[in-house]
Order: C-alpha cells, then sequence, then structure tokens
C-alpha cells in the first residue's frame, strides 16, 4: 500500500528562498572585499578566503536550483515527486568545496616553497578577515536557525557551509596576524590550513550525499522511532522486514506488518492504513509501503 505524504513545502521552499538570498548578499559583499583587499594588503589567505566566499555563491546558486525542482510533486516520469534534488544539490556543494578545497592546497603549497617572494601584509587585511569572520558566524547561525525549523539536509549543508568560513576566516586572521608580527611564512600556512579544512568538509558532505542517492538507509535512531509508532498501532501483533531510504530529507519505508489471519482483508488493510498514518504523523516520512502478512496470535 502506498501513501503520499503532503509535506509543507510552501513553507519550506520560502524559508529556502529567503535564507539562501540572504548567503549570496553576504558572500557576494564578502568576496568583493576580500579579494580586493587581498590583492591590495598582499595577502595570499584573505585572496583564498575571498575565492572561498565566491565559491559559496556558486553553491548558493545550486540550493536555489535545487529547491525550485524539489518543491515539485509527483509526475508520470517521477511517482515519489523530486525530493533528490537535495540530495543531488548536496553532492554538487560537496564537490564545489573538495575542488576549492584542493585548489587552496596547491596555491598555498607553491608559495611556501618560495618564501623569499612572500610580501608583508598590511593591517587593513586583519581588520577584513576579522569582519568577514564576525559575518559568516552571524551567518551561519541564521540559516542553520531555518535549516532545523524546516528539517532540510540541504539548508544544514549550506549553513555548516558558512561556518567553514568563519573557521577559515579565523584561521585566515591568525596567519595575517602572524605575518605582521614578522612571521611571513603564517600567511600561506593559514591559507593551507583553510584548504584543507574546505577540502575535508566537500568530503564528507559528498560522500553523504552519494550514499543516500544510493538508498542508504536511515539512522538506527530513526529506525527505532518508525518501529515503535509501527507496534503501537492496534492491531498490529508484530513486523518485520523493515527498510528505509532517504528521498530528499523524507523517508520512504517498506515493512510487513503481522496481523490476526482470523481478520478480513479489510480489517488488515485499516490496520494498515492507520499504521502508516501514524508513521507519517509523527516523522518525516513521504511514503509507507505495507505487506500484510497473517498469522495466528500464538505464534505472534
Amino acid at each position: 500500500m502506498l501513501d503520499n505524504h503532503e509535506d509543507d513545502t510552501p513553507e519550506r521552499h520560502r524559508a529556502t528562498q529567503r535564507s539562501t538570498w540572504v548567503s549570496v548578499a553576504v558572500n557576494l559583499l564578502l568576496t568583493a572585499v576580500q579579494v580586493l583587499v587581498g590583492l591590495h594588503a598582499g595577502s595570499q589567505a584573505l585572496v583564498a578566503d575571498g575565492i572561498h566566499s565566491l565559491s559559496d555563491l556558486v553553491a548558493d546558486f545550486v540550493v536555489l536550483l535545487a529547491a525550485q525542482h524539489s518543491k515539485k510533486g509527483a509526475d508520470a516520469d517521477h511517482h515519489y515527486g523530486h525530493h533528490r534534488y537535495e540530495n543531488a544539490a548536496s553532492l554538487v556543494l560537496g564537490g564545489l568545496l573538495l575542488a576549492v578545497g584542493l585548489g587552496m592546497l596547491w596555491s598555498a603549497a607553491n608559495k611556501l616553497q618560495q618564501p623569499e617572494h612572500i610580501p608583508q601584509v598590511q593591517l587593513i587585511a586583519l581588520w577584513v578577515a576579522l569582519g568577514a569572520l564576525l559575518a559568516k558566524e552571524l551567518l551561519f547561525r541564521y540559516m542553520l536557525a531555518i535549516a532545523e525549523k524546516v528539517r532540510s539536509g540541504m539548508l544544514i549543508a549550506n549553513a555548516w557551509h558558512a561556518r567553514s568560513d568563519a573557521a577559515s576566516s579565523l584561521v585566515v586572521a591568525i596567519g595575517i596576524g602572524g605575518n605582521l608580527l614578522g612571521y611571513p611564512l603564517l600567511d600561506p600556512v593559514a591559507a593551507l590550513i583553510v584548504g584543507f579544512m574546505v577540502s575535508r568538509m566537500g568530503w564528507t558532505f559528498a560522500w553523504d550525499a552519494l550514499h543516500d542517492l544510493m538508498d542508504r538507509a536511515v539512522s538506527e535512531e530513526e529506525i527505532a522511532g518508525i518501529r515503535n509508532i509501527l507496534l503501537q498501532t492496534p492491531g498490529v501483533l508484530g513486523l518485520h522486514d523493515l527498510r528505509t531510504r532517504r528521498m530528499g530529507d523524507l523517508i520512504v519505508v517498506d515493512v510487513h506488518l503481522e496481523i490476526d489471519a482470523d481478520m478480513t482483508v479489510e480489517q488488515g488493510h485499516d490496520i494498515a492504513v492507520d499504521a502508516s498514518q501514524r508513521v507519517k504523523a509523527g516523522l518525516p516520512v513521504l511514503n509507507v509501503m505495507t505487506h500484510v502478512d497473517p498469522v495466528r496470535r500464538g505464534h505472534a
């Protein structure tokens, strides 16, 4: 039996649009300021952080595109809807972060091989790095609050993308400060650390999204929650072959329910429908496919 989950797509879509456009505005400003000041002040780390902010702009537009498509309902070619656009968007975000991080590592490593060419950084670079740190941390907290409110994994990934920027700006500020104090190597070292952090986060996001696209099961806690709700449904004597997979930020469930063999087909159907509705009411579940297995009460 296949039931359709009516997710609150209008609210989630509006939240995605609003938070992402705020991120676009912040990252557009930061990209321009960081790159221009970094080039003027001779800070490779600040330029690298600016390029990181530029990657965020691309990531934001990926999120907007995915949100536009994922809110579409089921059609003749997509019987379960288009929710996996969100998984695909998370995969693209992860790949983007990984590519940017590896580019930073390459650039910083080349600079460290030629320490005599490392310039003295100007003080303005430090102030810009600290301002970027504050802006990105505030952006992270704003985006994460919205993502958790609408329970969107894609928005959570994008929020943590902003947090990685805040962490990288902190490292950049430390590197610039070290350069100003007479340790020029600290600026490219900061760029190297930022590159590693971005690469690691990109790999994590891409790997998780890839597994979700390959029908990875949900967490043990979520499975236990689904199992408990099903077993608490009146008329369900037991269950087996409970399977789950991700569909965007929602869950698709397949399960065999054990029903009293003496009941009519209609009674068994009603119990299965009730169990399905209970699960969807309590958890972010898109569909529950149930198979009724008749059992004698003494053998349940």
